[in-house]
């Protein structure tokens, strides 16, 4: 079953209210006893009328005495919440044997967990990080065909350095901004901006002629051509929460602006070396105000306040890359990015 990346958004911010480590389910307050299943249902909407973590959904089903299959359930049957051993479980109380075959033939499908690279692929950024002096030593742009100096998709480029010999597929990309971490000031790395990709086609007298394939934009004499990262972006999220306890900030906006927003693309002050894995999924917190207390004569902060979810989908050594999922309120450069 393909979800709509809409709905996931709305699935997405049931999570994000209780991202957490610990091994208990958390049920929700006011949660139902008992639950109809519905015509496009997903395992994850039933689990969310019951859970405050509604990530973890494949524990709550672990426990089915009537079905081997969680996922075979169908619009009509009736889930039931119960305890087996100290742990709230749901199971399917009684089912519907009037249903046609029609209608038990649409089961809830068992991939409701994923997030699939065409429904969020539009809003993903190609950009990567590289160590310094990385674009400096690599192969250039030097003109375009009968001497252009701007080319675009579909166009032969000519570059200098070594792209080696073979119908090699190469990144084009120009650089962009240096990244450091805002509360240490810790160099993580260099932004290259992506812009095309580019198939060599001929190398003579240490010039290659390159056809451009994908131009995101134009491109210009002095770009730089990487070979593609073996990290390519997954076709697929497993969104989930991180392993370890995560207390990051943003660090930046792909597209250099400051304010943040749904679907954009941020910097994440954590990366491999932090554990930080592809469909870590964390909540962002609103830094509070610094206000005056008038009794105390004192400046004090304000605690901070959820303000929206991001998943991670690259991961780099110090730092990674996340999508906005959901921003219930204004964000911006420098607010907390945590795993619970």
């Amino acid at each position: 079953m393909r979800i709509h990346f809409k709905k996931w958004i709305g699935i997405l911010c049931l999570a994000s209210t209780a991202l957490v480590q610990a091994d208990t389910l958390a049920l929700k307050q006011g949660h139902p006893q008992t639950y109809v299943v519905k015509k496009g249902d997903t395992l994850w909407d039933i689990s969310a009328a019951f859970l405050e973590d509604a990530w973890r959904w494949p524990k709550i089903w672990k426990f089915n005495p009537q079905i081997d299959n969680p996922h075979l359930i169908y619009p009509g049957d009736l889930v039931e919440l119960r305890w087996v051993n100290g742990e709230p479980r749901l199971v399917i109380a009684s089912r519907d044997t009037k249903l046609s075959p029609r209608v038990r033939a649409s089961a809830i499908a068992a991939d409701v967990a994923q997030i699939s690279l065409d429904s969020i692929g539009q809003y993903l950024s190609g950009n990567r990080v590289v160590a310094k002096g990385e674009l400096d030593a690599a192969a250039y742009v030097v003109s375009g065909r009968e001497g252009r100096l701007i080319m675009g998709g579909g166009d032969t480029l000519y570059a200098r350095g070594d792209l080696g010999s073979g119908k090699q597929v190469y990144g084009i990309y120009r650089a962009g901004q240096t990244y450091f971490d805002p509360s240490s000031g810790e160099l993580l790395g260099y932004e290259a901006i992506e812009i095309g990709t580019g198939t060599v086609i001929d190398v003579a007298d240490g010039t290659s002629t390159v056809a451009v394939g994908r131009a995101a934009s134009d491109i210009r004499v002095k770009d730089r051509l990487l070979p593609l990262m073996t990290q390519r972006i997954d076709s697929t999220f497993y969104p989930k929460p991180p392993e370890n306890p995560v207390n990051g900030l943003i660090t930046a906006v792909i597209g250099g602006v400051t304010q943040v927003s749904q679907y954009d693309v941020v910097v994440l002050n954590k990366g491999k070396r932090e554990n930080i894995k592809i469909g870590n999924v964390l909540t962002i917190y609103k830094e509070g105000m610094v206000v005056d207390d008038e009794i105390s004569d004192q400046k004090i902060r304000l605690p901070a306040e959820k303000g929206g979810v991001m998943m991670v989908y690259r991961v780099f050594e110090k730092m990674s890359y996340a999508l906005v999922l959901e921003a219930s309120r204004t964000l911006a450069v420098g607010d907390i990015a945590k795993s619970h």
